[in-house]
């Protein structure tokens, strides 16, 4: 067995999967990358990295933006300073303005927004540095956002420890030119059947901005856990989200809780898109009202794993009222999607399902947010700019990309991060079969369903269920290291591409992994640092 370096050991006692047996840890040689080379993920569109002189990050070095920058972009350059800062004193590492015209200065950091530079799009960006300065480049602000985390990982993963002493930082001769593929880059949480407190959202969503992904799907509710306050019908938060699967206190999010998630993932450029599951995966909305139930019976709060046995009652006024409170007050406090869910339904027949999606579609449309659900429903009346999600073959997505929709790439044999990566995983299922990191991502979203063309795939999105999942460690176990390999499924064009590449480069993020403290997989055949 091959031994880890202490740190790692650390990390992997922590782990949900049983640690190796270790006994007394022994020195692991230092190991460099080639001058020449990069461990950058997701893999940039153009990159070149030369022998020469590095740019050296001291005391001295400060990050610079125009005199007329606006708020996103201070914004960007000061978490930047935070970063390369050692110091932890308030107000360290704010970024400086130049004068109108004023060239950045040597040994600066230059945050440069060009609205001319339109073939960046709205993510993209440019990356320049040299022995004197570096200067990143974008066209909107989230390009230069997506520009710091490859100077992120440019720097060596001490740049983690900002309090680190001693640390030297340097950055190679390096020339970027960087436009993701897919404009849907998510990964989703699953704080319904296990609930994740705030902060343990808001760790999530550091992660996933080392990767550059800029969606998070929160699945808010389920037969097992009402997760959001709804003013209007306190008691699915009250009652409703008291429990979890296997028994437990459960927990809710406040509507002020939410919509400082929300504010913290912007900051990130990272969307949160808020699902309610309907008509089905509703017990503990059932349980709460009873009068959502066509019976008006009151079902115990439900604490297992299986589906398909529960569903709103489609054919009452009152449904479609608490839907639409549902919609207007979490619609006010999240960005543009609303996700309806509408999988697993087996209580309805095909018409009554059909006629419920469309007439939830209208009610979502009215509060003015773009409806997204799985792929189930599909062969509803769907408007093209109705979202729907791929997660199972074989389904109906291609009736939709017909009409000219847009489709989200989730199949589960590649995306679902809930799977066990092999057989001696402990956490996890498999009904979508074993994930190894290979598995997750040697794919194509462009080629991956017959009749789905390319021109219809939005992007693609890494689901994280939890029903085996009981704390914020066991959901980083298995989402990393893969959710990084889908993040380069997402962004990067597919003729980069190369698992060997990807294995190489993966290698080298394991100590900047546990820099962060992500109980990550140790996935085999990976060289890991």
């Amino acid at each position: 067995m091959r031994t880890l370096p202490f740190v790692a050991i650390v990390l992997a006692a922590a782990c949900s999967s049983p640690a190796p047996v270790v006994t007394t840890p022994t020195p692991v040689p230092a190991r460099t990358l080639d001058p020449t080379a990069h461990a950058v993920i997701p893999v940039p569109t153009s990159i070149a990295i030369t022998a020469g002189e590095p740019f050296v990050v001291d005391s001295t070095t400060t990050v610079v933006i125009a005199s007329d920058a606006n708020a996103e972009v201070e914004r960007v350059g000061r978490m930047l300073g935070q970063m390369i800062s050692a110091s932890q004193a308030r107000g360290a590492g704010e970024p400086r303005r130049l004068a109108a015209g004023a060239a950045a200065p040597a040994g600066s950091i230059a945050l440069v927004l060009d609205p001319a530079r339109t073939a960046l799009g709205e993510e993209g960006y440019e990356l320049e540095s040299t022995a004197s300065r570096v200067t990143l480049t974008a066209a909107r602000p989230a390009g230069l956002f997506f520009a710091v985390q490859t100077l992120r990982q440019l720097l060596p993963y001490s740049i983690e420890h900002p309090a680190a002493y001693r640390r030297t930082l340097r950055v190679p001769p390096t020339r970027v030119r960087d436009v993701p593929r897919y404009a849907w880059r998510g990964a989703m949480l699953d704080v319904s059947r296990h609930f994740l407190r705030p902060a343990e959202v808001k760790r999530y969503i550091d992660h996933m901005t080392l990767y550059k992904l800029n969606r998070l799907h929160l699945h808010l509710s389920d037969d097992q856990g009402w997760r959001v306050e709804i003013k209007s019908w306190p008691r699915l938060a009250q009652y409703g989200g008291s429990t979890q699967v296997g028994g437990g206190a459960g927990g809710y999010y406040t509507q002020e809780e939410l919509a400082d998630i929300v504010r913290y993932a912007a900051d990130r450029f990272i969307t949160v898109v808020p699902e309610f599951d309907m008509p089905g995966h509703t017990n503990a909305a059932l349980a709460s009202y009873p009068e959502l139930n066509c019976d008006g019976r009151t079902p115990e709060l439900y604490t297992g794993i299986r589906v398909g046995f529960s569903t709103v009652c489609v054919e009452r006024d009152s449904t479609y009222r608490f839907i639409t409170d549902v919609v207007r007050e979490i619609g006010a406090i999240t960005g543009p999607w609303f996700h309806i869910g509408g999988d697993e339904v087996e209580k309805l027949s095909h018409a009554q399902y059909v006629a419920f999606i469309n007439r939830v579609q209208q009610i979502v449309k009215a509060q003015g947010k773009i409806m997204i659900g799985w792929s189930e429903i599909a062969p509803a009346a769907l408007d093209t700019a109705t979202i729907v999600q791929h997660w199972r073959t074989p389904d109906s997505v291609a009736v939709h990309a017909a009409r000219g929709g847009r489709i989200i790439m989730s199949p589960g044999s590649r995306t679902y991060l809930d799977m066990k990566y092999d057989s001696t995983t402990v956490l996890g299922l498999q009904w979508a079969g074993l994930i190894s990191v290979r598995t997750a991502y040697d794919w194509d979203p462009a080629t991956h369903l017959p009749n789905v063309g390319a021109r219809a795939v939005l992007g693609v999105e890494g689901p994280l269920w939890s029903e085996t999942l009981t704390k914020l460690e066991d959901f980083e176990f298995m989402a990393f290291p893969r959710l990084a390999a889908l993040a380069e499924v997402g962004w990067s064009a597919q003729s980069a591409r190369r698992w060997d590449d990807f294995a190489r480069r993966l290698a080298v993020h394991g100590p900047r992994l546990a820099a962060m403290g992500v109980n990550y997989f140790r996935a085999p055949g990976v060289d890991w640092w």
